[in-house]
């Protein structure tokens, strides 16, 4: 066996074939000419032999930009800004590419390193260059710009507006990269994602995911993250447009996640996108529908478009039936446990290797080994097992990925071990770990869940010899991560004075001993109360809201005794926002009737559904989430309002002049 293991460094960018873009460019400057790329060239051969069964191959024609818009306007790369909206799929049955290559367009960062700055115009020789990741180096893959047209239409991608020619280019790129455009017709969704961003890909099976699905979907978007999805194959095999006005066996790019407000009480939608342009769901929260004409939610205006441009909402509930997976694709491993990834830490072990089949011990090759630690339990799936194919190491008839892998545990007699366990090891009756799977051709990553301890992951080769990527992500415990909206309860808890000792605080924060104004009581909130995030600390505007709603003098400033009744409102606020949240930190505004009936300094105050929902949208996130600032500000204003009711009111009515009115509402 062939065995030549080493840690993966910074390396430079591999040259497909051999191929410089900026040399073969300078030679085609140089000498008047446009490039001809004769390693993947304008003939059938670049297609493959099945797209083209049943087509007129006589009309097959490779035509540049420039000459298939004839003059009547000018090609450009890119046509104000790379989006989603750019591509619509051809006749190959690429979807699996389209899907990943538009969540990538909602990340300007990462889609600017595949496409470099290229245009028509600046230096133009017929010559574009596009980067993969392939086993962890990025490859620079070289194409010229002829692209194949039949009856005068274009065969793969169309270009928006038949002007902007970056989606065309990029995947006539992408099947020179695996070896023709048939060799596109089909493929894995994690494959594309992986390739696009040489990250990892965490699969999420919808049939058992959670409900706080928006909420997840929400935090892997702030992070970066890809995200992907796909029906089920139909009974042809095909794919093919249903009544529901999806389509079968075909992938999407999960592009936004949202609750809104309808009828009285919020609603999961997640917004998707069909790579074909067109063909959107029909069901409720599509386009029309008589969902998006009831609902009076605020931000309805942003959300939602009536246009045929492949993109849709659909509830949850619809988008669990009718998809199988979410695929979420980032750096490091997701777990998005409530919603908290950007918190976790994970290591990577990183290595290269190549290997034959050869001796085995059930099936195994016990001198290709590979020894982590897991070193104390952390939540979720803790150990990440990712393997990255070149793509010439693999046949396009293969169904199954070329290598298969197993995790055992080390006993601990076997422990002194650091690079390699003996024979003994592995002669003893033992079972290996089993793991989620990610489905894929050229990719394979288990997830596991393991206790603390050492443990061995052991490859082998199915058939051929093949070169593989080893990744082994290790999820590290985080002794700052805190678990919940972001606000320590027992800090807070620990820190609550007693006995009057808050008149000490306030001496500590008052300005020259005479009151505290918003910029004192913010500092003095977050100093301590809170030891959170920044994201769940009072802000400065909520402390000018609280101080006004409790300045009794209307002088801007709080004194020592209206600082004293602010003090025990939040002590109050804070035994309700503990008490009621549901899940350990997570107060939901579904919640909100209860922390009324429970908050002591309200027991002569009711609100109604109507003011309910106008609350949970002025005092809760896009998530339904409150945090404890936002609770303190409600409630407080909530007392506010009704004492200020009834001081003014005569026979339950309010009579005010203009100026009295204004006074009231613009100031607390």
């Amino acid at each position: 066996m062939a065995h030549t293991l080493e840690p993966l460094s910074q390396m430079p960018v591999i040259k497909f074939k051999g191929q410089d873009f900026k040399t073969l460019r300078d030679r085609c400057l140089s000498r008047g000419l446009l490039f001809e790329d004769e390693t993947f060239p304008a003939e059938s051969s670049s297609i493959g032999p099945l797209l083209l069964q049943g087509k007129r191959l006589s009309r097959l024609q490779w035509e540049r930009p420039k000459d298939l818009l004839m003059g009547k306007a000018e090609p450009h790369f890119i046509l104000e800004g790379a989006s989603r909206f750019d591509i619509q799929q051809g006749k190959a049955g690429d979807c699996w590419f389209l899907a990943a290559l538009g969540s990538l367009t909602q990340n300007p960062q990462h889609l600017q390193k595949i496409l470099t700055n290229q245009s028509f115009s600046h230096q133009y020789a017929g010559i574009f260059c596009f980067w993969f990741w392939q086993c962890g180096q990025w490859v620079e893959v070289v194409v010229d710009d002829r692209l194949p047209v039949l009856n005068r239409k274009y065969l793969f991608v169309h270009p928006l507006n038949n002007q902007e020619f970056w989606p065309c280019l990029l995947e006539k790129a992408y099947a020179k990269f695996r070896g023709s455009y048939q060799h596109l017709h089909y493929g894995y969704l994690p494959d594309a994602l992986v390739d696009l961003t040489g990250g990892v890909v965490t699969s999420i099976s919808l049939h058992s995911s959670p409900s706080d699905l928006v909420t997840m979907v929400k935090t892997a978007a702030k992070a970066g993250s890809l995200m992907t999805c796909a029906t089920p194959a139909g009974p042809t095999g095909e794919a093919t447009r249903m009544e529901n006005g999806l389509v079968s066996q075909h992938a999407y790019t999960v592009t936004g996640a949202e609750q809104i407000q309808y009828r009285g009480r919020w609603e999961d939608l997640l917004r998707l996108w069909n790579p074909w342009g067109q063909d959107e769901w029909q069901g409720r929260w599509s386009d029309g529908s008589p969902e998006w004409q009831e609902t009076r939610d605020p931000r309805k205006s942003q959300l939602y478009e009536n246009k045929d441009d492949g993109e849709f909402w659909m509830s949850r509930q619809d988008f669990q039936e009718n998809f199988s997976c979410l695929f979420i694709c980032n750096q490091f491993p997701v777990s998005l446990d409530l919603g908290h990834m950007p918190h976790e830490r994970w290591s990577q072990m990183t290595f290269k290797n190549r290997m034959t089949p050869g001796n085995t011990t059930e099936g195994l090759q016990r001198d290709t080994q590979y020894i982590f630690s897991v070193p104390e339990s952390v939540e979720g799936n803790n150990v990440v097992v990712s393997f990255n194919i070149a793509p010439q190491n693999v046949k396009a008839e293969d169904e199954k990925f070329p290598l298969n892998f197993q995790v055992f545990k080390v006993d601990p007699q076997f422990q002194h071990f650091r690079e390699r366990l003996p024979s003994s090891f592995f002669s003893r009756f033992r079972s290996a770990e089993k793991g989620i799977v990610t489905r894929a051709k050229y990719n394979l990553t288990k997830c596991f869940t393991l206790s603390p301890g050492t443990y061995v992951a052991v490859p082998s080769a199915r058939r051929e010899a093949v070169e593989f990527l080893l990744r082994i992500f290790l999820k590290m415990p985080d002794p700052d991560r805190n678990l919940g909206s972001g606000f320590n309860l027992r800090a807070l808890q620990a820190s609550l004075p007693e006995n009057g000792s808050q008149q000490s605080i306030f001496y500590k924060y008052a300005q020259q001993g005479l009151g505290i104004d918003a910029t004192q009581l913010q500092r003095l909130l977050n100093q301590e109360f809170l030891k959170g995030p920044p994201a769940d600390t009072f802000s400065l505007d909520e402390c000018r809201s609280i101080v006004a709603l409790m300045d009794l003098k209307v002088n801007g400033q709080l004194d020592e005794e209206e600082f004293s009744r602010l003090w025990s409102r939040l002590v109050s606020c804070q035994s309700v926002f503990q008490n009621t949240q549901r899940n350990t930190g997570i107060f939901l505004s579904s919640d909100l009737r209860r922390a009324i009936k429970d908050t002591d300094f309200l027991a002569e105050v009711s609100v109604g559904s109507e003011l309910l929902d106008l609350v949970a949208l002025r005092y809760s996130d896009s998530a339904g989430r409150v945090s404890f600032p936002s609770l303190v500000c409600f409630l407080v204003r909530l007392e506010a309002m009704a004492k200020t009711f009834r001081n003014l009111s005569k026979d339950g009515r309010l009579y005010l002049t203009e100026v009295e009115w204004m006074n009231l509402v613009m100031y607390n």
